[in-house]
């Protein structure tokens, strides 16, 4: 995703610090940013961004730098005491930073968007609408950690996600029509990957089981699953093994109850066109 200077994530030591030895291994290879970009399959703007500080470098584009650069495994060295960047909850940091080596993650959504889908407008409008209000620099913060966590989505290798967000998160316009036609463009744009399933909960549905709210799944590399389960200025990993087959049994069984992807994304057009 493109990256501005009014999301960049703030900047600490640490990450300066990865910075100027990424910057130091690119030189000695002989290789300008652009050429850099291109053989790691990463964008111009996010190895800028790696190298100036502005933005944490993902565990996949760290095993890559170090592995195109032969860096002698410093910067992987490195990269262990690089800060998380501001603008992510603390009790979410240990499921962030699962996310970055996962393999599959299901997320059931019944508030908001989840944030991996979410537009920078729609993030605005959720942040504003919850008291508190945040200052201009928290919210930028958060936006740029966002952001930053929505790399996954063209991560390589692959993640296979599979979303499933009720239809009244939708019908609820948050941020107003302009914001919303946008968002359903972008869910819509999202879908096309093979790797990125997204399912729509109809307002009617009179067997759902996901009454017990909002809920995510993760399974790692080494073929592990992990759950995470949100509320009220709080968050709970779930390692359990049997919580966690609970929380299986209900997203797999809401996976029947929601509409199949195909039918989502027709609902989704039908959406956007009534704007």
């Amino acid at each position: 995703m493109a990256n501005s200077s009014s999301t960049a994530v703030e900047s600490s030591d640490s990450l300066k610090a990865f910075g100027a030895a990424l910057k130091t291994f690119r030189e000695r290879a002989l290789l300008t940013q652009e050429q850099l970009a291109e053989r790691l399959n990463y964008s111009h703007a996010s190895v800028a961004s790696v190298e100036q500080g502005r933005r944490m470098p993902t565990a996949a584009f760290v095993e890559r730098v170090e592995e195109e650069l032969e860096a002698f495994g410093v910067l992987r060295a490195m990269a262990r005491h690089v800060g998380r960047q501001r603008g992510l909850a603390v009790w979410f940091r240990e499921w962030a930073r699962l996310e970055e080596t996962a393999v599959g993650l299901c997320t059931y959504e019944c508030r908001v968007v989840p944030g991996l889908l979410q537009t920078e407008a729609y993030t605005r409008a959720v942040m504003l609408n919850v008291p508190p209000p945040p200052t201009e620099e928290q919210l930028e913060q958060r936006i740029a950690a966002r952001r930053v966590r929505q790399d996954l989505l063209g991560r390589t290798p692959p993640i296979a996600f599979s979303f499933i967000v009720e239809e009244s998160v939708l019908l609820r316009h948050t941020g107003g029509e302009e914001v919303t036609r946008e968002l359903l463009g972008h869910l819509l744009a999202c879908t096309e990957p093979w790797n990125v399933e997204l399912q729509i909960m109809p307002q009617r549905q009179p067997y759902h089981a996901g009454t017990d709210g909002p809920m995510q799944l993760l399974e790692t590399p080494e073929r592990q699953w992990v759950g995470y389960a949100e509320g009220q200025k709080t968050g709970q990993l779930v390692s359990d093994r049997e919580a966690v087959s609970v929380m299986q049994m209900r997203y797999a069984k809401m996976r029947s109850q929601a509409l199949s992807p195909a039918d989502s994304v027709e609902l989704l057009q039908r959406m956007r066109g009534a704007l």
